[in-house]
């Protein structure tokens, strides 16, 4: 039997403590979440354990699920280099977001920290240069502004545009008598703390250790080991072809075409 492969959760890695225990909170939710399957997580910088060294310490097949909310460098630069250089066989998922319950994580946290049906609403995020990166941030900002039913306007602490702050100063002009930020960020660290100190009137929570991220993580595991099948599938379906191709071409000159057919049917 093919073993079951390896989940690795891919992190981009914090120097704030609580930072890693919340990763490592949602790495146990994800283990709890599927009993038997092996779940290892690992960063890609300045946290351990390196995810270099994990990946090529592992057996049997891998996926690898980033543990980022948007595509960007880290996603189509730092992620496949250390693939090619230690597991190239191994499955890649895509980045958590935008995904619906991502969405409903998000209503959730801006609930817990008091929103109202007249605040408006920013989703903040750290930025990225690549525009795929922006795009996707800002698609989970459509998705949260059907949710809440209010206009949700997606928000950067670092790169990209519009600027938080520029932002909250052009919601302040507006008929809201407040404005309350979600924070599109997995743990505490820098970015939420850019996020705290940019005078909203509420902050939400990062998203964290929460069953509904555990069950995305999964998901984009299911989709990547379907996609890694569907590909086998097909190549051994052409493989098949191929050689039977090659057998009627050699049986060709030899039996008449009645015969030949049920052959390399």
């Amino acid at each position: 039997m093919t073993p079951r492969p390896t989940l690795v959760m891919a992190a981009h890695g914090t120097r704030r403590r609580q930072g890693e225990e919340v990763l490592c909170g949602l790495r146990d939710l994800v283990r709890r979440a599927r009993p038997g399957h092996r779940v290892e997580l690992a960063y890609l910088e300045i946290s351990s354990p390196g995810l270099a060294g994990t990946l090529a310490a592992l057996d049997g097949p891998v996926v690898v699920v980033p543990m980022l909310l948007a595509g960007g460098y880290h996603v189509h630069v730092d992620l496949p280099a250390v693939l090619a250089a230690t597991r190239p066989d191994a499955a890649v998922a895509r980045p958590l977001g935008p995904h619906h319950l991502l969405t409903g994580l998000l209503a959730r946290r801006l609930g817990r920290a008091g929103l109202r049906a007249t605040d408006a609403v920013i989703l903040g995020a750290a930025g990225s240069s690549d525009a795929g990166a922006l795009a996707d941030v800002r698609a989970a900002a459509r998705l949260l502004s059907v949710r809440l039913s209010r206009p949700v306007t997606a928000a950067f602490a670092a790169a990209g545009t519009p600027k938080l702050g520029e932002t909250l100063d052009r919601l302040r002009s507006g008929p809201a008598p407040r404005v309350a930020v979600a924070s599109y960020l997995l743990a505490p660290g820098h970015f939420q703390d850019r996020l705290l100190e940019c005078g909203a009137d509420l902050v939400a929570e990062p998203l964290g250790a929460d069953p509904g991220l555990a069950e995305l993580v999964w998901t984009r595991f299911d989709e990547a080991t379907s996609h890694a099948v569907s590909h086998t599938v097909a190549g051994a379906v052409a493989g098949v072809a191929a050689g039977s191709g090659a057998l009627r071409g050699g049986l060709q000159a030899q039996l008449p075409d009645d015969l030949l057919g049920p052959l390399v049917a």
